[in-house]
């Protein structure tokens, strides 16, 4: 395990998946990322790359040639190498091998940079296209947060307050893939109950523009609450397992999104899907503040 510490807050790494474990409030020890009970998930902050949701059948082509990959890619199976490691600041890498080349044909490099500034972690996704070729990918966040904090009242008693920049639209989900047909246009700013049947079809997508959104939870049987900011990133995902009453939930910054119902396969053609050129570096961020 791997740590980051300031007067504020302590945050917890482990090398597979660059994973983050546990991020607290050093004061009173107010633990707000999800533990990771496999009777509920048993995951808490996994990367997806280099794809983010499901493939249609779990398959795509490039170049005419047919490849297999699970929901979310690979990445979050894998042990990073650390890179470096201070009191406020990690890097963990991933970089492409024989392993991975079997089902996604590119050389690349994923840096996962995590960074400590009083009471805000930043997560960077930093993807490096090794190759002399184009490279097609995307890449996402998916942390799970403790739902009541510290303990205080009950899931229902909670609410996500949602700014996004300008209006947007929510995609609905039919199976794991994307029913573009039955888009919906959402107001900038709105607040969702975290009431059990609000997950019943599954994740809440949103499709927006690049500018910046926002999500706190809260409640007003805690003093305590949660913000996850980006800007950058076109998707994002609320989830929550239904029908298990499971104390967390889930909000999922992405640079990509699951194919759509009518998905051609070809990979150039996915609906999200990034472009680097070769050489090419891109990265994207998102915040967590606790308080």
């Amino acid at each position: 395990m791997y740590t980051l510490r300031n007067n504020q807050v302590t945050a917890t790494f482990k090398a597979q998946g660059a994973e983050l474990t546990s991020l607290k409030l050093n004061e009173n020890d107010v633990e707000f990322l999800w533990q990771g009970d496999p009777e509920f998930w048993g995951r808490q902050a996994p990367v997806l790359f280099p794809f983010v949701g499901r493939l249609k059948d779990d398959t795509y082509r490039f170049e005419g040639k047919t490849y297999h990959l699970p929901q979310h890619g690979f990445a979050r199976d894998q042990v990073f190498n650390v890179l470096e490691h201070s009191k406020e600041r990690i890097t963990f890498s991933l970089k492409s091998s024989a392993e991975t080349k079997a089902n996604y044909p590119f050389d690349f490099e994923l840096q996962i940079i995590y960074r400590l500034e009083g009471n805000q972690l930043t997560t960077t996704y930093r993807v490096e296209n090794l190759g002399s070729d184009k490279m097609y990918y995307s890449v996402g966040g998916h942390p799970a947060f403790n739902v009541p904090i510290n303990g205080d009242g009950a899931f229902e008693d909670y609410n996500l307050t949602v700014n996004f920049s300008t209006e947007s639209l929510f995609l609905p989900l039919q199976g794991p893939n994307i029913a573009m047909n039955k888009k919906e246009v959402v107001e900038p700013t709105f607040t969702i109950p975290l009431l059990r049947e609000v997950f019943k079809g599954d994740a809440l997508v949103y499709m927006t523009d690049l500018g910046q959104q926002t999500f706190t939870l809260h409640s007003e049987q805690s003093s305590h609450q949660l913000t996850v900011s980006y800007e950058g990133l076109p998707f994002v995902g609320i989830w929550s397992p239904y029908p298990k009453e499971a104390p967390f939930v889930c909000i999922e910054p992405w640079l990509g999104i699951a194919d759509t119902i009518d998905a051609s396969g070809e990979l150039t053609e996915k609906m999200g899907i990034q472009m680097l050129d070769a050489a090419q570096v891109s990265t994207s961020s998102y915040q967590i503040v606790i308080k």
